[in-house]
C-alpha cells in the first residue's frame, strides 16, 4: 500500500545498481538488483563476504535473464568465489525463485524459516492448468468483478513453479531468537509476520546493519492480503504485532537494507509509519463501511488511487485482509449477499 516519501528518513545512496553492477553499502556487503517483470520491477538482494565465499541475501525469479545476470556478478564483481549459502527471508518468488538452482548447480546451503521452505516447495510441487474452484468461489466471495472472475476462470492460472526453481529435499532451518554467522558479522534473527509467515530478519551485533527483507520497506508497505487458502486467517494483526516487536529494535542509525526500494536509516520513524498507516486504513475502511460494502468495493478508502487490471488480485485480497480483521475483531458486521458475496457494515 502506497503511503507516500517518509518524513525523516535518510537514502545514502540516490541511485541503485544497474543489473549485473553492486554498490558496497557496508565492509564486504554488495548491494545488487534482480530486475521484475512487473510494476514493482525489481528485488533487492544482497551479498555479504565470508572467509571461503559468498553468503547472498533472496535471488530474484527463476528465468534465463536472472540467471544470466547472476552468472555474471559471479564472474565479475564477486570475484569468481563461490556463493556457499543463500539465505531467503520469505517464500514468495522473488526471494526464493533461484534458492533451488543455487543449491543443485553450486552446492549452496540453504537457510530459511521452516514455514516458508515448507510453503514454496509445496507451491512448486502444485501446478494446476486450469483455476481450482476454491480459488474461483474465494474470488466470488470477495465480490471480485464479474467480468474479470470469468477471464480469470478462463485462463491459465499463475503457478509458483513457472518462476520458481524446483527446491531439493535438505535446508537448514532459521528460527526466532538464533544468532548466526555469516559476513564476517553476528547476527539476531527476529521473525516478521503479516507480509509472509515466519519472514526472517537480521539484526547485526556488530555495526549498524539490518537485513530486512520485505517485512521493512522504506517507501512503501508490503501487500498483506487473505487467499483461498486460509480464508479466515488476520494477517493484519500478525502485522500489527510483529511490526511493535520489531519497532523496539529499531535505532536511528541503523541502516536497513530492505528488499525494495533503497537502503534507509531512520527506522525508529519508519516502523511507527508503518504501524500508523495500517491503523489508518482500517479508520478509513470503517468510516466508509456506512453501507454493506464487499472486498472488491473497497478499493478507494485503502489504496486512494486507481487500481489497474494488473494490480486487482493484490488489492482484492489486501481489502479482504482488512475487512476481515475488522470482522474478527468486532468493529463491523457481515453477509452474504445474494450474488455470493460477503458484504460488511460498521457496527452502529
Amino acid at each position: 500500500m502506497p503511503d507516500g516519501t517518509p518524513i525523516g528518513l535518510r537514502y545514502p545512496w540516490e541511485d541503485p545498481p544497474k543489473p549485473g553492477e553492486t554498490i558496497e553499502v557496508a565492509e564486504g556487503v554488495l548491494w545488487m538488483r534482480m530486475p521484475l517483470p512487473m510494476k514493482l520491477d525489481h528485488v533487492n538482494v544482497y551479498a555479504l563476504a565470508d572467509d571461503e565465499g559468498w553468503t547472498i541475501i533472496d535471488t530474484g525469479f527463476a528465468s534465463k535473464g536472472a540467471k544470466e545476470i547472476w552468472r555474471g556478478l559471479m564472474e565479475g564483481p564477486l570475484a569468481g568465489k563461490p556463493i556457499t549459502r543463500v539465505i531467503v527471508t520469505h517464500h514468495h518468488p522473488d526471494h526464493i525463485g533461484l534458492a533451488g538452482w543455487f543449491q543443485t548447480e553450486f552446492g549452496a546451503e540453504l537457510l530459511t524459516p521452516r514455514t516458508g521452505w515448507l510453503t514454496a516447495r509445496m507451491l512448486t510441487l502444485d501446478v494446476q492448468t486450469v483455476p481450482n474452484q476454491e480459488t474461483l468461489d474465494f474470488y466470488r466471495t470477495a465480490g471480485m468483478d464479474p467480468e474479470l472472475l470469468k477471464k480469470r476462470s478462463e485462463e491459465r492460472p499463475f503457478n509458483f513453479a513457472d518462476i520458481v526453481a524446483p527446491l531439493p529435499l535438505g535446508y537448514t532451518r532459521l528460527v526466532q531468537g538464533q544468532v548466526i554467522t555469516f559476513g564476517g558479522r553476528t547476527w539476531d534473527v527476529h521473525m516478521g509476520n503479516g507480509h509472509a509467515p515466519e519472514h526472517a530478519t537480521f539484526w547485526s551485533q556488530d555495526d549498524n546493519l539490518v537485513l530486512s527483507g520485505d517485512q521493512i520497506l522504506p517507501s512503501i508497505s508490503p501487500n498483506i492480503g487473505v487467499y483461498a487458502t486460509e480464508p479466515m486467517a488476520d494477517p493484519i494483526a500478525e502485522w500489527l504485532e510483529a511490526c511493535e516487536r520489531l519497532a523496539k529494535l529499531a535505532r536511528e542509525d541503523h541502516l536497513v537494507l530492505g528488499g525494495h526500494k533503497l537502503p534507509f536509516t531512520g527506522l525508529p520513524t519508519r516502523m511507527r509509519q508503518l504501524i500508523d498507516n495500517h491503523h489508518g486504513a482500517l479508520e478509513r475502511l470503517e468510516k466508509y463501511l456506512d453501507t454493506p460494502k464487499s472486498a472488491g468495493e473497497c478499493f478507494a478508502p485503502l489504496f486512494k488511487r486507481r487500481i489497474g487490471e494488473g494490480e486487482y488480485g493484490l488489492a482484492l485480497v489486501e481489502s479482504v485482509a482488512h475487512l476481515s480483521h475488522l470482522f474478527q475483531v468486532g468493529r463491523v458486521s457481515r453477509a452474504k449477499r445474494e450474488d455470493g458475496a460477503w458484504v460488511y457494515q460498521k457496527i452502529g
